[in-house]
């Protein structure tokens, strides 16, 4: 893990005005004094979408062109660039009208339209990214469940954020290959159980350097694997699984410093525990 960044590296910008309780959106803290909009009873960010920034960051901390594919509302592409120095900058592609106005919300919010970009289309259109071979990170948090395995939300935005509405993890892959530069990365999560994720990176003609798989609770199958990919050949690296809770159920002390060093928690003055925020 890099050095801890408890504050934005691009600025501090002040916090937004709280909605009002029976307003259809949120204003969250995403990371430090970050924030994000987000609808109360649609789709929220998610652990995934922290581990896939931590895991990015991790990979490529002198990453300096970001590109987020289905960026949502946003989550995975801010935190990643909140991990940043404040010279990397961000593009967000996102098919939903819903989830992209939010997403420009947050942007506007945190003070980044000088470090963010946003574009509102379909990560397949060959069209929506045209700088290939450009951006030093790709990333990418793809709905996991195929249509007719699963429950379809009526919330349109949610279900778009579960069911491959708008293709899969293969389809993620196939244009961040094309996105990266030569020596880039694209940084994924998918289901664990799905062998999908393993699959796509190698369809897209990408070679897998780390595989981490995630526990929610000790003595639990895995969830989710995180995944980071190459053009360039190498060895891979298994890393052990990261178990977010123990048997218990209480926060595993390794899920806690990860969730320190992308600043969605502090700590207590004078050593203390560590709380959430």
């Amino acid at each position: 893990m890099h050095a801890q960044r408890l504050f934005p590296p691009g600025g501090s910008p002040g916090a937004s005005a709280a909605p009002a309780p029976d307003s259809e959106d949120t204003c969250d803290r995403l990371a430090g004094d970050w924030q994000i909009w987000q609808l109360r009873r649609g789709h929220r960010f998610s652990a995934d979408d922290m581990l896939t920034a931590w895991l990015a960051a991790d990979v490529a901390p002198a990453a300096v062109d970001l590109l987020d594919l289905g960026a949502g509302i946003g989550s995975v592409g801010l935190m990643t660039l909140w991990r940043m120095g404040p010279a990397a900058r961000l593009l967000m592609v996102e098919a939903q009208e819903v989830s992209h106005g939010l997403a420009r919300k947050t942007v506007e919010t945190n003070d980044l339209a000088g470090r963010v970009s946003l574009r509102l289309g379909d990560l397949r259109d060959p069209t929506i990214v045209t700088e290939a071979g450009r951006f030093d990170l790709v990333t990418g948090s793809p709905p996991y469940i195929p249509l007719g395995k699963g429950v379809v939300s009526p919330v349109a935005q949610r279900a778009a954020c579960r069911m491959e509405l708008r293709g899969s993890i293969i389809d993620y892959a196939q244009t961040a290959a094309r996105a990266m530069s030569a020596d880039g990365w694209f940084v994924s999560c998918f289901a664990a159980a799905d062998p999908r994720g393993d699959a796509a990176y190698a369809a897209a003609g990408l070679h897998l350097h780390v595989r981490q798989e995630v526990v929610f609770r000790a003595g639990q199958a895995p969830m989710i694997t995180l995944f980071a990919g190459r053009h360039e050949p190498g060895p891979l690296d298994r890393r052990e699984p990261l178990r977010i809770r123990d048997a218990a159920g209480v926060w595993t002390d390794a899920y806690l410093d990860l969730r320190e060093l992308m600043g969605t928690i502090v700590k207590r003055p004078f050593g203390g525990d560590k709380v959430s925020t």
